[in-house]
């Protein structure tokens, strides 16, 4: 890529959007399925920001913990949110989809405590990846 930092400041930015979406969410007390969708991908679009400020040509996957473990070699300190992107994880597919629930859809589904914990998982990484992009 010829301008990686071009290339995760874009990223960033979405990131930042996204999570700003996820704490208008929870100020207006509903679209909880929503809010929990785009706090995993504020997580994943952050790490996705340091991908690319490493110098990766495409970064291709959903999987917050798939993407953070390929971040661990050049930023270590990531590997305490190992856990978070495993649990952000599980919001990537039943919030957006009847099928991905054994009953029920997801709007009826989620709940504010969902959304509660999506975005105190998310909240540090997008803070982490901020750190490491310098922002």
């Amino acid at each position: 890529m010829k301008q990686p930092e071009r290339e995760a400041a874009r990223w960033m930015l979405q990131a930042r959007d996204d999570l700003e979406f996820v704490k208008w969410v929870l100020s207006e007390g509903r679209f909880f399925d929503k809010g929990c969708f785009l706090a995993q991908q504020a997580a994943e679009k952050a790490v996705k920001a340091c991908l690319y400020m490493k110098g990766a040509r495409v970064v291709l996957g959903h999987s917050v913990a798939e993407l953070l473990e390929r971040l661990l070699e050049s930023l270590p300190d990531f590997a305490k949110h190992r856990e978070a992107a495993r649990l952000l994880d599980r919001f990537y597919i039943p919030t957006r989809y009847p099928n991905g629930l054994p009953a029920g859809t997801p709007s009826e589904s989620f709940k504010r405590s969902d959304l509660e914990q999506a975005l105190s998982l998310a909240d540090p990484i997008v803070r982490a990846a901020e750190r490491a992009l310098g922002k």
